[in-house]
């Protein structure tokens, strides 16, 4: 059974408002000073044009766009955790090279620079989009 048309377009708008806050966040904490630190700024630039594109046309080739953008999503926000979780542990390793690594990943897990979890909204606002692409033209 596919979710009712009013439900897809409620997650659709907090989706949006989502990927807009994110996306605002991120350039107002300055997350583009490296190069890989543009991935989610690129990758929120283009699922809001594979929602317009959905919502403007929503057929077959729009939904599997804005599915693929949305995986994307989930996977750069994987990534991401493990990016934030590698500088951590190094910034942990480089403050007491002789630690535990048990230490260094507690450690790391609790620091606020850079926060381990916090790309993890890339992984629920692509899990929401997916949520929403359900039971779209096929």
């Amino acid at each position: 059974m596919n979710a009712p048309p009013i439900v897809r377009r409620c997650l659709i708008a907090v989706l949006v408002l989502g990927l807009i806050g994110t996306i605002a966040e991120l350039l107002l904490l300055e997350h583009y000073e490296e190069a890989w630190q543009m991935t989610p700024l690129i990758l929120i630039a283009l699922a809001l044009v594979a929602i317009a594109w959905h919502g403007a046309r929503p057929t077959a080739r729009a939904v599997r766009a804005f599915q693929a953008m949305m995986g994307l999503c989930v996977l750069a926000g994987v990534v991401g955790m493990w990016l934030h979780l590698r500088g951590a542990a190094a910034f942990q390793r480089e403050m007491d090279p002789a630690q535990p690594r048990w230490d260094v990943f507690t450690k790391a897990m609790r620091a606020k620079a850079p926060p381990v979890l916090a790309p993890g909204i890339m992984i629920q606002l692509g899990l929401i989009g997916l949520v929403a692409s359900y039971g779209g033209k096929e």
